[in-house]
């Protein structure tokens, strides 16, 4: 009777306060994802930074969390959801000051690891932020509450170009990290005064083992399809570490399986209805992490935007993201899942169209109405997708549910960067070693249009595999109070 007591309290109670907390965290995390694309430049030219050493910059902290996000979600069961939560927040804001001192010339591989560490951080915090706030809120309220969850989040995803751009131009690039630090000491305290509930569950079992094989073969995976432009597709440079990094990922795959106790619960992927949610948020990610990338990098290296106005010239597509978020999230408790996604991913897919066939104009202001469609189609998508993808487990998986979703989510995101970055980078390289504006915007043009590709598949695939049915009680098995 207690333990239904204080679950109540928590959920009349700290609900808003912890709700807060997990969204400033998600924020930061997803901050981070995009906020230095637009410091990139100073960046290469004060650490020395390849072009390839440009990408992994973004991508070394999505992989490392794509891989390690399913071990955080394990360890927020064995030590307790605000434990680990508290973990990833220290590593993340100590990595995040590595970041800010990387020395110059010749700081490449200091700032792939400390955003390595980063990702680590990230992957221990984002899982369990996640069951914190769907553990805090009843059924009925959990649509509004993953809206700003999830919602706010994106905003801050997609507003990183301009944070960056004002902190680059005005203050220093170095900044970018330096801000996690405030934000992630606030956080900290604001869980300390919620106390939302830290239950743990002792007889959860951690493979190491597996959690290797999972990270080596992302790892390889994402290094040869990255490099292939490179170091050629046809090479034993490209070809050796792909065939590798997939057999390993099979591997983990087949073994997890088989394991009564995974790491990565794969069985869950049998549901079809949860199933159909990840597909569609990990296409979406492969397309929008890459198009933030290389629209940054298209606006200040082609039409010489400073950092500041590059930052501004991503209003287009933050401000309806914040707007249609919350659409979302209170379409998604009146309706369900399929109409606010099926209706946002048609948007963005048309808004992606009007986007791309403005880009080899070089001419920003055509390119203004696609930004703005394609930012309200995502804002429809992603708290609806969040929500019913968790609301379709019991509470005891929703740890693991919540580490599949986001290693999907950041897997896709770190697919995107390395496929589409190593189309552009091809056509670059095919047409000449130093690039005219008109040429690499034609390039960054093709590797939208493969972003605009994906998005339709994401539309198809939502029209026929998402679930029509509602999620109206709490799936069985679980110990969640009547409210």
């Amino acid at each position: 009777m207690s333990t239904v007591i204080n679950r109540a309290s928590t959920l009349t109670g700290n609900r808003w306060l912890t709700l807060f907390a997990m969204t400033g965290a998600l924020s930061m995390i997803m901050l981070d994802q995009t906020v230095v694309t637009v410091a990139l430049p100073s960046m290469t030219r004060d650490l020395g930074l390849s072009s390839s050493g440009q990408q992994w910059v973004v991508n070394a902290y999505v992989l490392a969390m794509a891989a390690c996000v399913a071990l955080g979600g394990k360890l927020g069961d064995r030590l307790g959801p605000v434990t680990c939560f508290r973990l990833g927040v220290i590593t993340f804001f100590v990595a995040s000051v590595f970041c800010g001192i990387a020395p110059a010339g010749g700081g490449e591989f200091w700032i792939l690891a400390a955003r390595a560490a980063q990702g680590i951080g990230a992957a221990l915090m984002m899982p369990v932020s996640a069951k914190i706030v769907m553990d805090a809120f009843p059924i009925t309220e959990r649509g509004r509450a993953m809206a700003v969850y999830a919602g706010v989040s994106q905003i801050f995803l997609a507003i990183g170009p301009l944070i960056g751009g004002a902190l680059t131009e005005w203050v220093s690039w170095r900044a970018v990290f330096w801000l996690n630090v405030p934000v992630g000491v606030i956080a900290l305290i604001l869980v300390a005064v919620a106390r939302p509930a830290n239950e743990r569950r002792r007889d959860a079992h951690i493979s190491m083992g597996a959690a290797a094989l999972l990270i080596t073969g992302l790892f390889l995976t994402v290094l040869a399809i990255q490099q292939g432009s490179t170091w050629h597709w046809g090479s034993a440079a490209t070809l050796v570490p792909l065939i590798t990094g997939l057999l390993l990922t099979a591997a983990f795959v087949a073994t997890q399986w088989r394991s009564a106790t995974p790491l990565v619960a794969v069985r869950l992927f049998t549901r079809r209805a949860f199933t159909a949610n990840l597909v569609t948020l990990g296409l979406v990610q492969f397309s929008l992490l890459a198009t933030i990338l290389f629209s940054t990098l298209y606006m200040q290296d082609l039409l010489h935007m400073s950092p500041m106005k590059a930052g501004l010239a991503s209003l287009p597509l933050i401000l309806p993201i914040t707007v249609a978020a919350q659409l979302g999230g209170r379409w998604y408790d009146r309706r369900g899942n399929r109409p606010p996604v099926i209706t946002g991913l048609a948007i963005a897919t048309i808004g992606m169209i009007c986007w791309t066939l403005a880009l080899p104009h070089l001419d920003y202001t055509l390119q203004v109405p696609g930004m703005i469609i394609t930012g309200f189609g995502l804002g429809l998508v992603f708290s609806p997708t969040n929500t019913d993808a968790l609301s379709r487990v019991s509470t005891a998986e929703r740890s693991q549910a919540s580490g599949i979703v986001q290693t999907i989510r950041q897997l896709g995101g770190t697919l995107g960067v390395a496929v589409i970055g190593s189309i552009v980078m091809g056509i670059e390289h095919q047409v000449t070693r130093t690039p005219i504006p008109q040429h690499a915007a034609d390039a960054i043009t093709v590797g939208f249009w493969v972003a605009t590709g994906v998005f339709a598949l994401a539309l198809g695939s939502a029209v026929v595999f998402l679930s029509r049915e509602r999620i109206i009680a709490q799936p069985a098995g679980t110990t969640e109070p009547a409210l």
